[in-house]
This record gives C-alpha cells, sequence and structure tokens, in this order.
C-alpha cells in the first residue's frame, strides 16, 4: 500500500498529462476546449485513477464528451504511464463533475432565499412590537398579584 502522497501526487501528474495531452495529442472533435479537468483521485495502492471533468454546454456536448474520452482512454493512460514511471500504470475513470450543477442549485436556493426575505422585510415595514415595550414584570411594580383576592 502506497503512503497517501505518493498517491496525492500521482493523481496530480495524472491530472496534468491529461489535461495537457487533451488541449495539444487528441485530435477528436468531441474533446474540444469545452473540456476541463477538475480533480483526480488514485486508490491508495495506486492502480486505479479517477479523473473528474466538466464540460461546458449542453446534454448533447457531454454526451460526445464522455464518449471522447472513452474513446481516448488508453491514448491517455499510456501518456500516463511514459510520464509517470510507475510499475504499473493506473486505469483511468472519466466521471463527469456534478459541481457546476450543484453550484447552480445552490445559488437558486440563495435566491429564493433573498426573495423570501425581501417579502417578510416588506411586510414588517410600518409593523410595531404586540404589547408594551418592556413585558416583563419588575419587583415593586404596584400591580396587585392574583392570589391576594
Amino acid at each position: 500500500m502506497a503512503d497517501n502522497a505518493r498517491a496525492k501526487r500521482l493523481a496530480d501528474l495524472i491530472r496534468e498529462v491529461v489535461a495537457q495531452k487533451l488541449v495539444r495529442g487528441i485530435k477528436d472533435p468531441r474533446l474540444g476546449s469545452h473540456v476541463t479537468i477538475t480533480d483526480t483521485r488514485v486508490t491508495g495502492d495506486l492502480r486505479e485513477a479517477t479523473v473528474f471533468y466538466t464540460v461546458y454546454g449542453g446534454e448533447e456536448e457531454r454526451a460526445a464528451a464522455a464518449a471522447g474520452l472513452e474513446s481516448a482512454k488508453g491514448i491517455l493512460r499510456s501518456e500516463v504511464g511514459r510520464a509517470a514511471g510507475v510499475k504499473f500504470t493506473p486505469t483511468l475513470t472519466f466521471v463527469a463533475d456534478a459541481l457546476p450543477d450543484n453550484a447552480r442549485t445552490i445559488e437558486d436556493l440563495l435566491d429564493r432565499a433573498r426573495q423570501s426575505d425581501e417579502k417578510v422585510r416588506e411586510a414588517s415595514a410600518g409593523a410595531r412590537y404586540a404589547g408594551e415595550a418592556d413585558p416583563y414584570r419588575k419587583p415593586g411594580d404596584d400591580e396587585t398579584d392574583d392570589t391576594a383576592e
């Protein structure tokens, strides 16, 4: 089992090599400049690597990019092996990163919360507190006690 620092270094190397190869080495039109490598994770035994990517565009571009990455997997793995110089080159698995979708969902939720806060702020404009300014009884008040009767 390799240490975590070595796995992290290998993951960083894989991310760099795959990103550079996508920009310069692969002529597949499905893997244009709209594919971005966001993260890479390597298992502790350095046998498997998961490469996370995002695609800027619609569902059609995402499906095309996924197919392009699957077809280029062998070329990318051999480039990683050449650059890494390890005994066993990790197998590459490409996973679409859900981070942009999650960020968009969070932004939508925050917008709804802001709108709701604005509605509450408008409804409370000019409102006053119910009762007196100080609703608590203090010792020495002249009010009569209900139990004294």
